[in-house]
């Protein structure tokens, strides 16, 4: 059983900065893709960024040149390392991956949600 664990979240002020992370638990497996997502209060949850296996990387315009996807394959975590925190930011974030023994039998995994509340 796969399970997402998140940690990092918290209130921050305008101009500050987080990490998140992200642990995937369990055995036997690969993580493929991974990413962040982040749903704001009466909004629809909006991808954040993504990273492959390989550590290519994409990122949401409204978070470009501030924020920054990792991953640590050895440890099966990703990280989220928010700078220059704006008010709009504030948000549920949530963990997502793609895992499975192989490529063929891969699911969507997520995580329970972090929160991160910009504000002074």
């Amino acid at each position: 059983q796969v399970q997402l664990v998140e940690s990092g979240g918290g209130l921050v002020q305008p101009g500050g900065s987080l990490r998140l992370s992200c642990a995937a638990s369990g055995s036997s497996f690969t993580i493929y893709a991974m990413a962040w997502y982040r749903q704001a209060p009466g909004k629809q949850r909006e991808l954040v960024a993504t990273i492959t296996r390989g550590s290519s990387t994409n990122y949401a315009d409204s978070v470009k040149g501030r924020f920054t996807i990792s991953r640590d394959n050895a440890k099966n975590t990703v990280y989220l390392q928010m700078n220059s925190l704006k008010p709009e930011d504030t948000a549920v974030y949530y963990c997502y991956a793609y895992i499975g023994a192989t490529m063929a039998s891969a699911k969507d995994y997520w995580g329970q949600g972090t929160q991160v509340t910009v504000a002074s």
